[in-house]
């Protein structure tokens, strides 16, 4: 059983930073990639960053470089830096991690955690 826990949302001003943490437990160790995606009201889930186990980096298509994502695997734990928020950055953030077994493969979501920029 894995579990993948979100905390650092909140509500946040434009122009501000955030850090968003995940921690992943349970069997899981070294996981293939982890990273973050968001659903915004009425929108679709979009994947924001994702860190692969090499330290690779892919970032979506609209995040423009106020975005960074980075892993310690020795806490088992992803975060995401945002910087420079702004209002349609308002979302559900959700922890993500895919995971290689064998020959199966594992996806695994948090159950998301808020931010909201308004002034």
């Amino acid at each position: 059983q894995v579990r993948l826990v979100e905390s650092g949302g909140g509500l946040v001003q434009p122009g501000g930073s955030l850090r968003l943490s995940c921690v992943a437990s349970g069997n899981i160790r070294n996981a293939y990639a982890m990273g973050w995606y968001r659903q915004a009201p009425g929108e679709e889930r979009e994947m924001v960053a994702i860190q692969f186990i090499g330290g690779t980096a892919e970032y979506g298509g609209t995040m423009e470089g106020r975005f960074t994502v980075f892993r310690d695997d020795a806490e088992n734990t992803v975060y995401l830096q945002i910087n420079a928020l702004k209002p349609e950055d308002t979302a559900v953030y959700y922890c993500y991690v895919k995971n290689y077994r064998g020959a199966d493969v594992e996806d695994y979501w948090g159950q998301g955690t808020q931010v909201t920029v308004s002034s």
